[in-house]
């Protein structure tokens, strides 16, 4: 009942319930323990939980009892006694207002969970966007030894001759469809064709992006993001998260050890050669500052200037996460960037970042371009400040019109969601091409509590007109499936009382990407009258339960919207 090493407690002989008598609590434990069927040897053996997201509402996780079942193979052969037990699902479009809402829930599930049942590692298996996030946050709080497994991306589809992965070609279609330019026939067929697997949107969306970022930070086995969730190489990957897993047990290495400084310096730089979500900013930065580290967005911006766009995939290039694995996966990546790497960085399985590199022999330059040529010159994303957005706002430019990159413009201001949805597709919407469309009251404090929603849709009479990009900016995010010149999470937001709420019908603003600069052309004073001018907020305050808590926790975007008391 406990290591023969070290007599510390492991298995079910660890983390007790309290009732005063230490032997009667293990003699309790392991008598309900035995009514599952262990053996006596199994019930002396280390446990490793398996933490894991598998949900009815989530369908990127329907191949979890398969995954889960290739785990436990791994810590059985290993020595270990594997034990499943679920938590918090985010499937991200199934969730209102949206599924970031709950992801800090989420964390605290996998922390207390962790932390409070018994067991000497844990397998953190999630994949949709918000479930990777949520875990490695929930985890670097818990700091017992965790490894990271993800779903894996879903395959590629086919639509008369045409490849389809969720969710760049569904906006792709999307738009297609608002301009008149296919019918409401073959909308239905594409809608099922998209997503024709299991796993995750088959392009460099958040949760792919998360998984390379899991793998580059350390806390997964070397190549195991990108396999798509389909191959049987996902099995066997799962089968060795459960053998590194038990490993842990003897000798422990602790997220805390795992997640750095450098490490997340690391995270930084591939994010910006794979032309990453920016959703990833939020959640590196809710990752991070669960062991302290703050991210900065303009050391963000250093790091872009001199970190190219390397990786060709949609919606950045042309390729999906299938051919990425096929391409060598993130350790092709990593090699290319290797001199910009702090390759000293422990990871989960015990060895160096530099040291997992040295065995990377072949790349296939078509998907993971070298880095004297890549896509893009200058990193995917870039930070921008100014007095619309004194604490900062992300621009995704390796999804972007370069032609808009420096430009000034008319703002046409939607005050919510709501105003959106019911303006936008309107003939008598006075807007053109050259105008800004500004969204309000979408950030983390407002009711939405920051939804995808700042990729917002070309207004109708412009799509028809055969309008394909135009500046968009608010104070809400974007799916990392999106194309378009987008600026996204200003901050602080307009429901906090951020600037972005005092922008009005015809103010002009000025984008300078080359500045790193967004500003909102009206005098200070003006702004000062329009403050004090401002009605009191009429949002009613949560009454009770998780929306009150959120209410009352919830931080801006650049601190990761985390909660303040679980940093």
């Amino acid at each position: 009942m406990s290591d023969q090493h070290s007599n510390k407690p492991v298995g079910f002989a660890k983390g007790l319930t309290n009732y005063g008598d230490r032997e009667f609590s293990v003699y309790l434990r392991r008598t309900f323990a035995s009514s599952m069927g262990y053996s006596r040897e199994m019930l002396d053996r280390p446990i490793v939980g398996i933490a894991h997201s598998a949900s009815g509402f989530n369908n990127c996780h329907r191949h979890f009892p398969e995954m889960i079942e290739a785990v436990k193979r791994g810590v059985l052969a290993a020595g270990g006694l594997p034990i499943e037990f679920p938590t918090i699902s985010l499937g991200e479009t199934f969730l209102t207002p949206t599924s970031l809402k709950f992801r800090n829930l989420m964390s605290m599930d996998v922390e207390e969970m962790t932390r409070a049942q018994p067991m000497d590692s844990v397998v953190l298996l999630g994949g949709c966007d918000k479930t990777v996030p949520a875990q490695l946050m929930g985890a670097a709080s818990a700091n017992l030894p965790a490894v990271q497994l993800v779903a894996g991306p879903m395959s590629t589809s086919r639509h008369r001759g045409e490849r389809l992965g969720a969710c760049t070609d569904c906006r792709r279609f999307w738009a297609r469809f608002r301009a008149a330019e296919i019918d409401a026939q073959e909308i239905d067929i594409v809608e099922r064709r998209l997503a024709s697997t299991a796993g995750t949107c088959a392009v460099m969306g958040t949760a792919s992006t998360m998984a390379i970022i899991a793998e580059t930070l350390g806390m997964m086995p070397a190549n195991s993001a990108a396999c798509p969730a389909v191959d049987a190489d996902r099995l066997r990957i799962a089968e060795e998260t459960g053998r590194v897993a038990f490993d842990l047990i003897a000798k422990p290495i602790l997220p805390s050890e795992i997640i750095t400084a450098r490490s997340v310096e690391n995270a930084l730089r591939v994010l910006l050669a794979i032309g990453g979500s920016t959703n990833a900013m939020i959640h590196l930065t809710a990752i991070a500052g669960r062991v302290g580290v703050k991210v900065d967005l303009r050391r963000l911006n250093e790091l872009s200037d001199t970190t190219p766009v390397l990786v060709n995939l949609k919606p950045t290039g042309d390729h999906y996460m299938e051919d990425l694995y096929a391409a060598g996966g993130v350790p092709a990546i990593l090699r290319e960037i290797k001199h910009l790497l702090h390759l000293d960085c422990r990871t989960v399985t015990g060895e160096t970042l530099g040291e997992r590199l040295r065995d990377v022999s072949w790349v296939d330059h078509t998907v993971v371009r070298p880095y004297a040529q890549p896509v893009r010159e200058s990193g995917g994303l870039v930070a921008l400040f100014g007095n619309l957005a004194p604490r900062g706002a992300l621009l995704k430019r390796s999804a972007a019109d370069p032609k808009l990159f420096e430009k000034e413009g008319r703002a046409v201001v939607f005050e919510s969601l709501e105003d959106l949805a019911k303006r936008i597709d309107s003939d008598e919407l006075d807007v053109s091409a050259d105008d800004f469309l500004v969204l309000q009251n979408a950030g983390p404090t407002s009711e939405s509590a920051m939804p995808e929603a700042g990729y917002l849709p070309i207004p109708a009479k412009l799509a028809r007109a055969g309008v394909k990009d135009m500046v968009r900016m608010s104070d809400a995010r974007m799916s990392g499936t999106a194309y378009g010149t987008i600026v996204l999470h200003i901050t602080p937001d307009a429901a906090s009382g951020g600037p972005l709420g005092l922008v009005r019908n015809g103010d002009r603003i000025r984008l300078s990407v080359a500045n790193r600069s967004l500003q909102l052309l009206v005098p200070d004073e003006e702004l000062e009258r329009r403050r004090a001018a401002l009605p009191a907020r009429t949002q009613a305050p949560a009454k009770r339960g998780y929306a009150k808590l959120y209410e009352q926790e919830i931080l801006q975007a650049d601190e990761g919207c985390d909660f303040q008391f679980l940093k």
